[in-house]
């Protein structure tokens, strides 16, 4: 299924089950009050425990204190347009170091009614680049070409939805509308692909609307297969190593993680759902974002990743925040205001569509990067 008729799905969805209004909430508001910055750096950037998050529809990417809510560091000017300064529709970033990896996704077009973030209902706004900026906000490696350009050769991508540094100093890019993953080097050569460019099935070496990959411990990548319902962990061989659907229950895997007990946490988007499974895919765990106070009907989350304290820290999309539930399913942190109550916006504790959140300094379940030594990207 393409980003576009997805995105379509979305919107009926939202019609069906959140009401006409909730819809044109979502879709009609592109921009809030307030001023977009640049690259905008205020006192307390970097600092661990801070939250960066990938503020879909806002077009930026910010670091905020999550004592105090503040922005502390944003990157995209709200521009819909990719550029040096802009970021299109982002649904992924990481904090390494002093640089932040960012996914340029975009916001597709020929939606009804239009999303929110492009001025192009028709045409959509393509990104189409996965790139890795400085604390000044200066875009220091890219991967994919400048003007929204989509490929499956030599430095392109087709909707690139998630990306990770790899400890080897490589970057693993989930390439959804190219129906891959691939591994690059920095010198952007693709040494490791797993997918066929372009061809959507569920059998070997096949994915189907991939939406996140990540490097497990053994060896093995695990990647959200998110139309095929399911979350594989394959090896170098491409070969199906184990398969996760919660007992087949599971519907739109938009992200995975491998918990340190050996489980696996699943963001389970169109059940609107959050669930651990043990290694046998048995149910061990799971949240319902939709059964909270002020929650649209299906706010279809988009990630959910576990952290150093035990926490869960969700990327509630359409519910336009992002929440820190502890094991007991107690909210103790949110970000943004709820959009059963509140419209979304990029002023003070506002977010619209926010895609993907994570701590600054914790890796817990994700992939762990390289250790850039101060303001130097290095490698190749």
């Amino acid at each position: 299924m393409s980003k576009h008729k997805r995105a379509t799905i979305r919107i009926q969805l939202l019609m069906k089950f959140g009401g006409l209004a909730a819809a044109i909430l979502f879709a009609g508001i592109i921009l809030a009050t307030g001023t977009a910055l640049r690259a905008g750096v205020q006192d307390g950037f970097n600092e661990n425990g801070n939250i960066v998050i990938a503020d879909q529809f806002n077009n930026r990417v910010i670091e905020i204190d999550p004592e105090t809510h503040k922005v502390v560091w944003t990157f995209g000017d709200g521009a819909d347009k990719p550029g040096p300064h802009s970021i299109v529709g982002t649904n992924d970033a990481e904090r390494v170091g002093v640089f932040t990896l960012i996914s340029g996704t975009g916001i597709p077009g020929g939606v009804t009614p239009p999303l929110p973030g492009c001025l192009d209902p028709v045409n959509g706004c393509p990104d189409n680049r996965v790139i890795v900026v400085n604390e000044k906000g200066s875009i220091v490696w890219q991967y994919g070409q400048d003007g929204g350009a989509a490929g499956s050769g030599f430095d392109q991508l087709n909707v690139p939805v998630a990306a990770t540094f790899l400890p080897n100093g490589h970057v693993l890019i989930t390439d959804q509308s190219n129906e891959r993953v691939i591994e690059v080097n920095r010198n952007k050569h693709i040494v490791w692909q797993y997918g066929v460019s372009g061809f959507v099935g569920s059998g070997f070496d096949e994915l189907s609307n991939p939406n996140s990959a990540e490097l497990l411990a053994n060896g093995h990548i695990l990647i959200a297969d998110e139309n095929n319902n399911r979350a594989i962990e394959v090896d170098r061989d491409f070969k199906i190593i184990r398969t996760f659907t919660a007992g087949g229950t599971a519907s739109g895997v938009a992200f995975a993680s491998r918990l340190s007990n050996g489980n696996t946490l699943i963001t389970d988007s169109n059940n609107n759902r959050i669930v651990e499974v043990d290694p046998n895919d048995n149910v061990v765990w799971e949240f319902f974002t939709n059964t909270r106070s002020g929650t649209i009907q299906n706010p279809l989350p988009t990630r959910a990743v576990r952290l150093s304290n035990g926490n869960t820290l969700i990327s509630d999309q359409f519910n336009n925040q992002a929440i820190e539930i502890d094991h007991g399913k107690n909210i103790v942190f949110t970000q943004g205001q709820i959009a059963g109550n509140f419209p979304p916006g990029n002023g003070f504790d506002q977010l619209n569509g926010p895609y993907d959140a994570k701590v600054v300094g914790d890796f817990t379940g994700l992939t762990r990067p390289p250790n850039f030594v101060g303001d130097e990207l290095g490698g190749e």
